[in-house]
């Protein structure tokens, strides 16, 4: 017995006029008054006509052939199938099938039950399912057919699986069109338990090797992710159609898992000689583009247009995703402008794809007269982000505002991204407050974009908005706690507030969190609190290893980052870029000068990972602080596309250091050009003549910074007292503090200690 609660109210009136309509028989004496006089009726002339034109796909001729026959008053070559025939026709249009239906109430046809599901079936296509429930609710002994057009018509599956509950309580025999319209209306996790029911009372009465029942079953388990299950019936089908192949060749592409079954599922299709159609075409595609099977997807490009569907809008939309996701644009390219229709699905591949031209494939696309659709804006507003197209940005703002897509809150989350990737916080404010309902991934978007833009308060800010209004998840913490670890002038209380509520909630042992904490604490100097998230980290994912070798390089504890990266090798963990800048930085900040250059040809030989500007600038820094500066220079002419400014100025510390002048020059020279208005070359400079007593080149550096503008950059420091307000920040004879007295003394007798610790150990030493 199949268990399900009946949970519309509809259906309990409909259900209780169902087993009294089950006892009720009446004659049709009084039906077919205008024809039964004549009982020499030859209808088989215009059934076939009819049937004829329905077949050719020119319904509406089928309909004038009836509308003729009856204007001329051929009445006797009209019978109940050509009343069902015509009613087919329609096509889900009312207004014929209203007239239809009128004439088959005066004609007394409409007492044929054959008559009556198709009366039923036009109305459920035309969205009149209200009608259609009127004539199955007069039914004195409705059929099979009767009962599956009703449950094929309902919407909501909760209704129609309340509906075949109804059916079977009250003893209606299932056929195989009931099962399969029931099974596709198992889309939610109480319809699937009720679609594993019906599949056992398939087995029970041997419907299992139906065809069509087949093929919804494997569509349901598809659909479920359940491809075991889904492969187990279709083998177990003695017969199979090109849908049953599509239906499973569907449910492995969907699953995103199991490409290389698609693909073999579709070589063995081929080889039975079935086939193949625009179904059979996409999910195969699709297939090589999971798999990123550039070769095979474009055997299946070939057959495709051998068959003749090298233009079909589905095909070609999937086509050209596939070529995308091999990294192929000129040939998906070449797909779109060889399709002679496009939909809103072709276009905005397009225009996700070419992120230069994005705006003119949108003006282009408008053009062609085809509607955008949310996903459209998202993919332009992305492609306008990444391109920094301010003007278009606004422009775009105000076509989704004029078309009413501001109420798609996804397309309001890229407007506040693309505004924060314009430094133009303010409008993603504005956005944001005007947002009807603010889904957690606004209120991500919103504090992702303050962190970007430095404005680590605000972040924190909105994160306890978030806590009052929603529910943070794992990227709202990644984002406050990536703005707490930058910030230089807010509390490391904030943070600790933070890992507080990470607790609280259970995220504690999320990847992405654990790491934005180690990172978060390590940038803050709080190596103790990294250390202890590290360890207890049960699954420590690249990142973790990542962000505690970085926090441990920050510190320039040479020792523990190379046990760490070590222990990270040993655990079968590959390191990437920004795990070797952090080893190559503590390399050089201890002179390790061998290892360091280890580390630096085991990038690229064993690890294939191309270095950087920033590894050349940590090689040539790690050399420049041993005084081997021409090694540093010519390491810097190797560096691909050229210097880079941080590599120059890593170079020129060291010619300072090592008062190399003659470099010196030539490295402030490059730098200059790279960065006229950057003062930072010209006090290096300064500082190196000042130490070779040539006085002379400094005033004149001095006089030039002078007639520039140039000013050198006050350096501040930040003290965090635990005001949860902010930090104390302060430069060099700074006399803001309200207290700067009381700071001074202090200063005073902690560097005398110092010295005195000093001279103590120095002592220690000579003895």
């Amino acid at each position: 017995m199949i268990t399900r609660q009946l949970n519309s109210k509809t259906l309990h009136w409909i259900s209780n006029q169902l087993s009294i309509n089950l006892r009720r028989f009446h004659s049709s004496k009084h039906a077919h008054q205008q024809l039964d006089n004549n009982p020499h009726r030859n209808a088989l002339p215009i059934n076939r006509l009819m049937v004829s034109a329905i077949t050719a796909k020119h319904p509406f001729e089928a309909l004038e052939i009836f509308r003729k026959h009856l204007q001329f008053g051929f009445l006797n070559d009209i019978d109940e199938v050509t009343l069902a025939i015509a009613l087919k026709a329609c096509t889900g249009d009312q207004t014929p099938g209203r007239q239809i239906h009128g004439f088959a109430i005066t004609s007394g046809f409409v007492s044929y039950i054959s008559v009556s599901n198709s009366l039923m079936s036009m109305y459920c296509k035309s969205g009149q399912f209200d009608k259609a429930l009127c004539i199955f609710n007069n039914l004195n002994n409705p059929d099979i057919v009767s009962w599956n057009t009703i449950l094929s018509g309902f919407e909501k599956s909760d209704d129609a699986l309340s509906f075949a509950l109804r059916m079977n309580l009250i003893g209606v025999v299932f056929d195989a069109v009931t099962y399969s319209t029931a099974l596709s209306f198992c889309l939610d996790h109480e319809g699937f338990l009720f679609g594993l029911q019906l599949h056992s009372l398939i087995v029970k009465f041997g419907l299992d090797s139906e065809v069509y029942v087949g093929n919804a079953l494997i569509t349901m388990y598809s659909r479920w992710g359940r491809l075991a299950e889904a492969r187990r019936v279709f083998d177990e089908m003695p017969n199979k159609d090109s849908v049953s192949w599509n239906a499973i060749l569907s449910g492995y592409t969907q699953d995103g898992d199991y490409g290389v079954e698609a693909i073999l599922a579709l070589i063995e299709m081929m080889r039975k000689g079935l086939r193949l159609d625009h179904v059979s075409f996409t999910s195969a595609a699709s297939a090589c583009g999971h798999e990123k099977n550039l070769e095979l997807g474009k055997q299946i490009h070939g057959v495709s247009i051998k068959m003749g569907y090298g233009t079909h809008v589905s095909v070609g939309n999937v086509l050209m995703s596939t070529y995308s996701k091999c990294e192929v644009t000129g040939d998906a390219n070449k797909v779109f402008r060889r399709m002679h229709d496009r939909n809103v699905i072709s276009w905005t591949t397009m225009i996700s794809m070419n992120r230069e031209d994005a705006v003119s494939l949108f003006k282009e696309m408008r053009l062609d007269g085809v509607c955008p659709n949310d996903v459209t804006f998202i993919g332009l507003i992305h492609a306008i982000s990444i391109g920094n197209l301010v003007k278009e940005g606004r422009m775009i703002h105000g076509l989704c505002i004029k078309t009413n897509f501001l109420s798609e809150p996804s397309v309001c989350n890229c407007l506040i991204t693309m505004y924060a990737r314009f430094e133009s916080m303010q409008d993603s404010e504005k956005v944001f407050d005007e947002l009807s309902c603010r889904e957690i991934i606004s209120w991500n978007a919103l504090i992702s974009g303050y962190a970007q833009n430095g404005l680590s308060l605000a972040a924190v800010q909105a994160f306890f908005g978030v806590i009052k209004e929603s529910k943070p998840n794992a990227y709202t913490f990644g984002s406050v706690l990536n703005a707490v670890g930058a910030a230089e002038d807010i509390s490391l209380k904030h943070g600790q507030r933070c890992h507080s509520h990470i607790i609280k909630v259970g995220l504690d042992s999320d990847p992405i969190v654990g790491s934005a904490l180690l990172d978060m604490y390590g940038k803050r100097g709080s190596i103790f609190e990294s250390q202890r998230v590290f360890d207890e980290t049960q699954e420590k994912s690249e990142f973790a290893w990542t962000a505690i070798i970085s926090a441990l390089a920050r510190h320039g504890d040479y020792e523990s980052v190379m046990n760490q990266f070590k222990e990270m090798e040993n655990k079968g963990v590959r390191p990437d870029s920004i795990t070797f800048l952090s080893v190559l930085t503590v390399c050089g900040r201890n002179g390790m000068i061998h290892k360091g250059r280890q580390l630096f040809d085991s990038m690229l030989k064993d690890y294939h990972i191309e270095p950087s500007p920033d590894h050349y600038s940590c090689m040539v820094d790690m050399l420049g602080r041993v005084g081997r500066l021409e090694e540093a220079e010519e390491l810097v002419g190797q560096i691909p596309g050229g210097p880079g400014l941080s590599v120059l100025q890593s170079l020129l510390g060291a010619c300072r250091i090592h008062g190399n002048v003659e470099m010196g020059e030539r490295i402030a020279d490059a730098l200059m050009k790279i960065e006229p208005a950057g003062s930072g070359s010209y006090v290096l400079m300064s500082n190196l003549y000042a130490e070779k007593g040539d006085w002379e080149m400094v005033a004149k550096l001095r006089k030039g910074m002078k007639s520039k503008g140039l000013r050198k950059e006050v350096g501040f420091s930040w003290a965090d007292v635990g005001d949860i307000d902010g930090l104390h920040g302060f430069s060099s004879g700074d006399n803001t503090h309200p207290r700067s007295e009381e700071i001074y003394r202090m200063a005073e007798c902690l560097g005398s200690e110092m010295k005195y610790l000093n001279s103590k150990r120095e002592r220690a030493i000579a003895l």
